[in-house]
């Protein structure tokens, strides 16, 4: 495994184009741009305050840079360095800001979620739309990027909105069967809308384009709920994580519980292989190497990790929650499926990884962590 020199970079704001070709970091108010094969920079650009939040456009052409603090949000060009544009929210604040998925307009929203104000790069209209829903996931767009669903609240009550996105008219609004709506995710088909319900109550609500509610799902009461959800590559299998450390998989023609994996300290499953990183520190003795050497070669002190696999049963390290702490770390934070729909991945709150992804190929999961890592596989059944 080979390794690049060490880059700067500020607030883990580090992104790699959609088209793979480009590497994008930010260093406070700079955004510096490199070729991902070389590592050379090709782009520097300078914004006018300390980038909170970067993201590239879907077409891997215009990068966004928002400064909250300031209510800025500047765009900058790749085919044409010279260009740039900025938005100013004024005093009203911003709190977040996102590409549409034609990588030519951007959703604002301000602060305490009055409005999300949508700016076009190529005509310079603006479209407000009123009452957001402050949640962990209160808008999503289907994959061929045709509709936005939006989650409002509204004389307490929970709505959600579906947007065309070629105009951004309404195309439908209903109440939402949920008591604090948190989050909605379309299936990867554009069919299907998931809508859950915030911690305190396990919901999960599923509405078609038009409105419809298709099914709902509830596995417990009385204890806290759901805490992510995913959908598989093929919407066949909806995954559901909750913090009673399990995962439940949801099929698509009725929407019942097809299976449910749990996250044991103690990994007993011979089947199961489990691997373990492990950081070595070479020994250096006084007597085998010169002052020159100590001070030049910087590589002899450097830690190097590698993964074995460990013997089972297996014992995972955990972190056991403090329960006197708000959002206690605890349940599945975090789902990902495979390409090919065969895997699973899931992070339990209680481990020591940070993020986790599966790699474009679908067979290779990237964890990012700091000491540990935990692996869990599902293969799903083809439906007859």
């Amino acid at each position: 495994m080979n390794f690049s020199e060490v880059f700067k970079q500020s607030n883990q704001l580090c992104k790699v184009s959609p088209d793979g070709k480009y590497l994008a970091t930010c260093v406070q108010y700079r955004l510096v741009v490199r070729d991902f094969n070389s590592l050379q920079i090709v782009h520097l650009y300078t914004c006018l305050d300390p980038v909170m939040h970067m993201e590239w456009s879907s077409d891997s052409l215009f990068i966004l840079c928002a400064m909250y603090k300031r209510g800025l949000v500047q765009v900058w060009s790749l085919e044409q360095p010279d260009w740039h544009c900025k938005i100013d929210e004024g005093s009203i604040g911003l709190v977040s800001s996102r590409w549409s998925p034609d990588g030519r307009h951007i959703l604002n929203t301000t602060e305490f979620n009055l409005r999300v104000t949508v700016w076009s790069l190529c005509t310079k209209a603006v479209s407000y739309i009123k009452y957001p829903k402050a949640c962990q996931k209160g808008v999503d767009f289907t994959a061929d990027g045709r509709y936005m669903a939006l989650a409002e609240r509204r004389e307490c009550k929970d709505y959600i909105s579906v947007f065309v996105c070629d105009d951004w008219h309404l195309l439908r609004h209903f109440e939402s069967e949920t008591q604090d709506l948190a989050g909605l995710e379309w299936s990867p088909n554009c069919c299907v809308l998931a809508v859950w319900d915030n911690c305190l109550e396990y919901k999960i609500l599923l509405y078609s384009l038009d409105g419809r509610l298709l099914s709902s799902y509830s596995a417990y009461e009385w204890s806290l709920g759901i805490k992510s959800v995913a959908w598989s590559p093929s919407s066949q299998f909806l995954a559901v994580g909750s913090y009673d450390e399990k995962v439940r998989i949801l099929n698509h023609i009725t929407w019942k519980k097809i299976t449910e994996f749990e996250h044991p300290a103690t990994i007993i499953n011979t089947k199961a292989v489990v691997f373990k990183e492990v950081e070595k520190r070479p020994v250096v003795g006084s007597e085998d190497l010169s002052i020159h050497q100590l001070t030049v070669d910087n590589s002899l002190f450097s830690t190097q990790s590698k993964y074995e696999i460990t013997q089972l049963p297996a014992q995972v390290p955990v972190i056991k929650p403090d329960p006197d702490r708000a959002n206690p770390k605890i349940g599945i934070s975090a789902l990902a499926f495979s390409a090919d729909n065969r895997f699973l991945a899931t992070k339990n709150g209680s481990f020591q990884v940070q993020s986790l992804f599966w790699h474009c190929s679908g067979s290779s999961l990237v964890l990012l962590s700091k000491e540990h890592i935990c692996l869990c596989y599902m293969e799903a059944e083809e439906e007859k």
